[in-house]
């Protein structure tokens, strides 16, 4: 059966060969997030918070030119594509981001210096400066509050069918960002709860050849991971960040091995009967 997309083609973003889209966006911008349909059987939900580079026609590409939003500043690249391939191989649902972080950030709580940059790794974004409180809030309930809704909404269907919600973030990193090379091929990120952090963490030490950070290169604790401090750590479900070195998922080939070597670790977390989270909220 072919995977079915709940959006329109988003640019930058490739939607496989054999995909099968639903509910298109109408003529002009996407709709503020893109669904891969799943079931709540796999227990599991896949997001991406920064899967596209995309900006909305209203606000002139922010008065970027197209080569900065092929770049990190504006998305994650290969994050998309991954996501997708998770979701196939395991039958889990996702839901993707389908604007760039660079007109809202769907992983910073509304209000944080990077929700909505001024500036990006030293690139200015002319259309976010001096922004006011109307066009900030315009974003947030466009973009940010839908996205988080639909999340919320997948994970509480998993949860209506007695399963136990594990949410998965995929994210991707730059080989160079500032100073040295960086040295991980993967980071597993997290916050307060570490039940599937250490657990993957575990799986993915014992392949051979990879380097593989704790919370590096990027941090998931307070106050960045929003998305899953948000739905993972105060609601008391499991849940890890993977960030994806982005040379690694240049092209399909990359990603098909990624996706094939993470999809069996998150299927056994998915499965393991860990114990009650500590440090973190009730369970839902």
């Amino acid at each position: 059966m072919p995977l079915a997309v709940r959006s329109d083609s988003i640019e930058g973003n490739k939607i496989p060969k054999g995909t099968r889209l639903t509910n298109p966006a109408p003529r002009g911008d996407a709709p503020p997030f893109e669904v891969v349909a799943g079931t709540a059987e796999a227990g599991i939900l896949i997001i991406c918070d920064h899967g596209s580079n995309r900006i909305p026609r209203r606000l002139d590409s922010l008065g970027l030119t197209g080569d900065i939003l092929t770049q990190h500043v504006a998305w994650d690249v290969g994050a998309a594509a991954l996501t997708r391939a998770l979701a196939q191989r395991l039958g889990a649902p996702a839901v993707l981001t389908t604007a760039s972080r660079l007109v809202i950030d769907c992983n910073r709580a509304p209000g944080h210096v990077a929700s909505v940059p001024a500036d990006s790794h030293g690139v200015p974004v002319p259309g976010n400066q001096n922004l006011g409180p109307t066009e900030r809030a315009r974003r947030v309930e466009e973009l940010f509050v839908p996205y988080h809704a639909r999340i919320e909404a997948e994970l509480s269907a998993i949860a209506s069918r007695g399963q136990r919600p594990l949410l998965l973030s995929i994210h991707s990193f730059t080989p160079v960002l500032t100073g040295p090379p960086r040295p991980w091929h993967v980071g597993v990120l997290s916050d307060r709860d570490r039940r599937v952090a250490d657990f993957v963490l575990r799986a993915l030490r014992r392949l051979d050849g990879l380097v593989v950070g704790d919370n590096e290169p990027y941090s998931g604790r307070h106050p960045e991971g929003y998305s899953c401090q948000t739905h993972g750590d105060a609601r008391g479900r499991l849940n890890v960040l993977l960030e994806i070195r982005q040379d690694h998922l240049a092209d399909a080939a990359g990603v098909a091995a990624w996706a094939a070597r993470l999809a069996p670790i998150i299927a056994a977390a998915g499965r393991h009967p860990f114990g009650a989270a500590t440090g973190s909220a009730g369970a839902a």
